[in-house]
């Protein structure tokens, strides 16, 4: 177990619903510092207040710097509460990009899910209609437009009724409940950090071949 005062200390996080991803607010609302009172540590990343799940939290910059960064395409998986059940051609939408107004989403990997994940309840239940049923997909992005997960679904006619992001890399939520905090051990350190090297890696091949691709079809 990695100790409070390591400067490499890198926390996992259940960020409950109606929190929002920052420390203070002038307004009372529900913040992380109700919840972590842990020095020098900060969302390397955000959810919205209205999601739910992985957050992780870093006193290294540059840790929180590549969390952050768009362009490396690390991904995130989610767990989606939706309207209606989604067709095959709806998953495959989602998995092959979206138009959104901000532009054609990444490929992403797009599941049904059979068997609803067993979560803890949502303090405020979600909305329920009785003649639209409801359903779980599980997607997985490497990037983070706003709110893209809700867009995506609400664009292949299934609005998102519950959103929890079950992990970021190989970090999940496993073990942990709203609410509740754990810090990394060294070797999930590495295996996030190595996580993230592969994605930049990649993100650098795949610029490096776009220029002698568009060459190659002049």
């Amino acid at each position: 177990m990695a100790r409070l005062d390591d400067p490499d200390l890198v926390l996992r996080f259940w960020k409950p619903y109606d929190c929002l991803t920052a420390f203070t607010d002038r307004d009372g609302r529900e913040t992380l510092g109700n919840h972590i009172n842990i020095p020098n540590v900060y969302a390397g990343g955000r959810l919205d207040r209205d999601s739910e799940g992985l957050l992780l939290l870093a006193r290294s910059k540059a840790l929180r710097g590549s969390l952050t960064n768009a362009g490396l395409g690390h991904p995130r998986t989610y767990l989606v509460q939706v309207e209606g059940i989604p067709s095959g051609d709806a998953l495959h939408h989602l998995a092959t990009g979206v138009d959104l107004k901000d532009g054609r989403t990444r490929p992403a990997k797009a599941e049904f899910v059979e068997t609803a994940p067993v979560l803890p309840k949502r303090p405020v239940p979600i909305r329920v209609r009785k003649t639209v049923p409801d359903s779980w997909i599980r997607l997985t992005l490497t990037e983070g437009k706003n709110r893209q997960v809700r867009r995506m679904t609400a664009a292949v006619g299934h609005p998102t009724l519950r959103l929890v992001r079950w992990s970021i890399g190989p970090i999940s939520l496993e073990g942990l409940t709203p609410g509740q905090w754990e810090p990394l051990a060294p070797q999930e350190r590495d295996q996030l950090r190595t996580g993230l090297k592969s994605a930049q890696d990649a993100s650098r091949s795949a610029r490096a071949r776009r220029p002698r691709e568009r060459r190659s079809r002049r």
